[in-house]
């Protein structure tokens, strides 16, 4: 008798893919993944993610749905949105932007028209695309204003950021950060905002876990509305989530549905609920100062080997790293790190005199590592790799030695989520 095609495995009913899948969790499990953006979601978060909840189509909020049969899908909404609203101590949430773009994109959608003036941080100075970046929507839907880092420190300027708003007169400022090395000062950014009347946005995507745990300052006292998506250092499923004043809650959600979205995705509803519950616990807040420590630990290292870090090093989980002074282009170094099973991604560098396809810096996070268990003495190891690898980008002797020892450290600290197989 012929098996159910509902039944079967993706091993039964799609062999090729299963390969493709397998590989990439042998990937992962074999190598250092630096990318700061990336992290390894639990076995609960990920068998939130590939429940039965996605099965279900739900568009509207809890208790004033589109369709029938909400009874379960509301209870699982109204646990998330809580546990966010403790957790980070906000007045109200809603859980269900698809990504943190879309998340951002909604709050411009309420407070702002067409040709109205946004002011975000420029994006090859470590402000994200949807900031008000010229190439994305919101640089070419509002009338964006780009704050730069100072050309000395590189540091947040808020003097400069101050007398750009007075000039400007934006309708929203936006702080937050996707390659800003250093604690941000949100407090300063609120006193700007409430000076020339704006919206204060806090974009916290990269930072959400180290803020739930406490190692990072917390926007949501200071800011109208926080955006986030939840993956990152939060170690939840792909998603987004806004944190707001509850006077704001009527406009961002009716920004979300029925502005720009559809119904929810209510498996990553369920998964972040999973995520943000892990994030309430001890062992969270222990695994978020790691990372700190961490990305302190590799900064030290990399910087007595060598390496000019912008910035001189880090207050968060984050390092961006300048090459210039090695000689060599980020991507040829990430590229000969990935071939050594050391996984960053090339970036551009404050005032980068390289094109961003070909920048002269590297961008490394150590959120992946610290979930694995990863602590100083590994950090010491993986500079001293990256030092090699760099110096001798196309040694491929080199690299594959360099990858076996990786692969061999990766070993003694299991991944999340994965399966020993």
């Amino acid at each position: 008798m012929t098996k159910n095609l509902g039944l079967r495995t993706i091993a039964e009913t799609d062999p090729e893919l299963w390969e493709l899948i397998l590989a990439e969790e042998q990937r992962q499990a074999r190598t250092m993944r630096l990318i700061p953006s990336e992290n390894y979601a639990s076995a609960a978060v990920l068998e939130a993610t590939g429940s039965v909840l996605t099965n279900k189509y739900s568009e509207g909020y809890p208790g004033r749905r589109y369709y029938e049969g909400q009874q379960l899908i509301d209870q699982v909404e109204k646990l998330a949105r809580n546990r966010a609203k403790a957790l980070f101590g906000a007045e109200a949430a809603n859980v269900q932007p698809y990504s943190g773009s879309p998340a951002n994109l909604a709050v411009y959608f309420a407070f702002l028209d067409p040709g109205d003036t946004l002011m975000g941080m420029a994006l090859p100075h470590g402000g994200h695309l949807t900031h008000g970046w010229n190439v994305s929507i919101t640089g070419k839907y509002y009338n964006a204003v780009q704050y730069t880092v100072h050309p000395e420190t590189h540091r947040l300027d808020f003097d400069a950021i101050r007398a750009l708003a007075r000039e400007h007169r934006p309708k929203i400022i936006v702080a937050g950060a996707t390659a800003y090395p250093r604690i941000i000062d949100f407090a300063a950014f609120a006193d700007i905002a409430r000076e020339v009347e704006a919206l204060f946005v806090a974009d916290i995507a990269h930072i959400s876990g180290l803020v739930a745990a406490g190692v990072h300052p917390s926007p949501v006292p200071h800011a109208d509305v926080v955006t986030t998506t939840t993956h990152k250092t939060l170690r939840g499923p792909r998603g987004g989530m806004i944190l707001m004043k509850k006077k704001h809650r009527k406009a961002i959600n009716n920004a979300v549905f029925p502005g720009l979205q559809g119904g929810p995705h209510n498996h990553t509803t369920a998964a972040l609920a999973v995520a943000l519950a892990e994030a309430a616990t001890d062992e969270f807040k222990v695994y978020a100062q790691q990372i700190v420590d961490n990305s302190k630990a590799l900064a030290e290292a990399l910087s007595e080997r060598g390496f000019e870090l912008v910035t001189g090093g880090s207050d968060n989980h984050l390092i961006l790293v300048d090459l210039t002074s090695k000689n060599i282009p980020g991507k040829v170094a990430a590229q000969a790190l990935d071939r050594a099973g050391i996984v960053c991604n090339y970036n551009t560098v404050p005032f980068d005199k390289r094109k961003p396809f070909d920048p002269s810096g590297i961008r490394l996070g150590t959120p992946s590592l610290t979930s694995r268990g990863m602590k100083q003495p590994e950090m010491v190891k993986l500079a001293q790799w990256m030092a090699e690898v760099v110096a001798k980008p196309e040694d491929e002797a080199l690299t594959t030695r360099v990858a076996n020892e990786v692969a061999e450290l990766c070993k003694g600290f299991p991944a999340p989520g994965i399966p020993i197989r």
